[in-house]
């Protein structure tokens, strides 16, 4: 009778959980505010207003927009209002700040947005690595959701763990 081979892990119950399934994936796009300032540093209302008007939004089509300003000049509160107000029809969503910082921010919604029902009163692995470069932020936010949930969180692979929390009985 030859020996069978047992996949040990598959019997153990342990859940993997990757967080590139979260990675946002839609496209991404830059509005930089200097491109729209008189003499790329000031905002002058008739030519802010003007500059706005002329822009082609159609390139912001279902795209995620980060707003920001490369130039080192004083952006007042209604000039932010005013471009939302352009790329709102637009844009899935908009964002004050970097492209990585607006990835950061998708990824973090996608997190609080995913159903961890399946997850109740489970041995959870987060997997550890993969070709998707995940921050630190996507685990400590990942760990804040589940732990109020989960039987027992570990960070790596199933043939070797690090566990990090176990609920007490």
């Amino acid at each position: 009778m030859a020996d069978q081979i047992v996949n040990k892990v598959a019997e153990s119950g342990l859940i993997s959980l990757d967080l590139e399934q979260w990675y946002p994936r839609q496209p991404i796009a830059l509005f930089d505010i200097k491109d729209h300032l008189f003499m790329g540093m000031i905002v002058k209302e008739k030519e802010f207003r003007e500059s706005l008007k002329q822009t082609d939004w159609s390139v912001y089509k279902d795209k995620a927009v980060a707003i920001t300003c490369s130039a080192d000049a004083i952006i007042p509160v209604w000039a932010y209002m005013l471009l939302a107000s352009y790329l709102q029809p637009m844009a899935t969503d908009l964002f004050m700040g970097s492209e990585e910082e607006l990835r950061k921010h998708l990824f973090l919604k996608n997190i609080n947005a995913a159903d961890l029902s399946t997850y109740q009163d489970q041995r959870v692995i987060i997997k550890g690595c993969g070709d998707t470069p995940i921050g630190e932020f996507a685990y400590i936010e990942t760990t804040k959701r589940l732990l109020p949930i989960v039987k027992t969180l570990m960070y790596g692979e199933p043939c070797s763990t690090v566990p990090v929390y176990k609920k007490p009985r």
